[in-house]
């Protein structure tokens, strides 16, 4: 009989829910983006009344969770969520075991997404690999000898929450969190301050005037077109970004860095600049001795990484 795994994203802005084969191949998929008034409970519902309909269709053997926050990964009981309360403290891993009576892997979601690389797509030629993702804040994963680095248990290369210059305060010697800086989230809310974005800028025309509501989506068509403004954009916090993955590279030297996440769909005009502060910065040992590539399978890499957890089991960590 074939083998089939469940697996399920807990984001904070998007949840879903899937079943695949033994090989990861997603068959069936339920997503769920809504307000999340009560935090983890309105999260836990929804995975509760989605979930029951897709295993029955399906003799799963076990589930794998991509859950994005900090937890034990022994236990599977989260520390936190920066962006969704409610969550603390929380048996998550317990908690499917009794609803779902299925043996469950709880792992961060960017670890997640990072072992679906490394197992099927930018990382499986690599032995020692680099996953980072660009979204609503900055995760990082990785793999030494094909295994997942955790650190003592709770999780390693929190790369968004280390602290780098700030290159948009003018007090000398301000820090801040990285991801603040060059998150999705961090990139939209500068677009969006009052007069920042000058009209003679494409990104004017583009949100009409509306610079309250622009994304990355129309930076990436501003920069594409050579809109100076966007461009400058985006150097500046490529800059920052590539420092830090040039300091990841020193200390760890991987083969291959995969950059994933929403803003990863900037493409080109975003990792162009990136590699250029990359190879900049970076020490000799390493110069050369890497690439820096957009990750293959985008959004579906969560789900696809913890249905290969739940296959694989603990033994796939360092």
């Amino acid at each position: 009989m074939d083998a089939f795994y469940g697996s399920v994203e807990i984001g904070g802005t998007k949840q879903q829910l899937a079943v695949h084969d033994g090989n990861g191949k997603i068959l069936e998929l339920r997503t769920g983006k809504f307000p999340l008034p009560n935090g983890a409970i309105d999260v836990l519902s929804w995975i509760e009344a989605n979930f029951p309909p897709l295993l029955a269709k399906y003799p799963v053997k076990a589930i794998g969770v991509g859950y994005g926050g900090i937890l034990e990964t022994a236990t599977g009981r989260v520390l936190l969520s920066v962006q969704v309360p409610g969550w603390q403290d929380f048996p998550l891993k317990d908690w499917f075991e009794e609803k779902f009576g299925l043996p469950a892997t709880v792992v961060n979601d960017t670890v997640c997404g990072g072992y679906a690389e490394l197992n099927l797509g930018s990382g499986k030629s690599c032995r020692n690999f680099y996953y980072t993702n660009i979204g609503t804040g900055i995760g990082g994963a990785m793999f030494i000898g094909r295994r997942t680095y955790d650190g003592v248990g709770y999780g390693g290369v929190y790369m968004g929450n280390t602290y780098v210059a700030d290159y948009t305060s003018d007090k000398p010697g301000a820090v801040k969190k990285l991801e603040d800086l060059c998150s999705g989230t961090g990139i939209e809310h500068r677009l969006r301050i009052p007069g920042r974005v000058p009209e003679t800028s494409m990104l004017y025309a583009l949100c009409g005037g509306k610079t309250d509501q622009l994304s990355c989506y129309e930076l990436k068509k501003a920069a594409e077109a050579g809109d100076d403004f966007a461009l400058g954009e985006i150097d500046s916090f490529a800059r920052t970004y590539g420092v830090s993955i040039a300091n990841f590279i020193t200390l760890f030297s991987p083969e291959r860095v995969a950059i994933g996440g929403g803003v990863a769909n900037l493409g080109e005009v975003l990792l162009q600049p990136v590699r250029k502060y990359v190879e900049q910065y970076v020490f000799v040992s390493a110069k050369r001795r890497y690439d820096i590539v957009r990750c293959e399978l985008m959004d579906e890499n969560v789900l696809i990484g913890a249905a290969l957890y739940a296959r694989d089991g603990f033994q796939a960590l360092l």
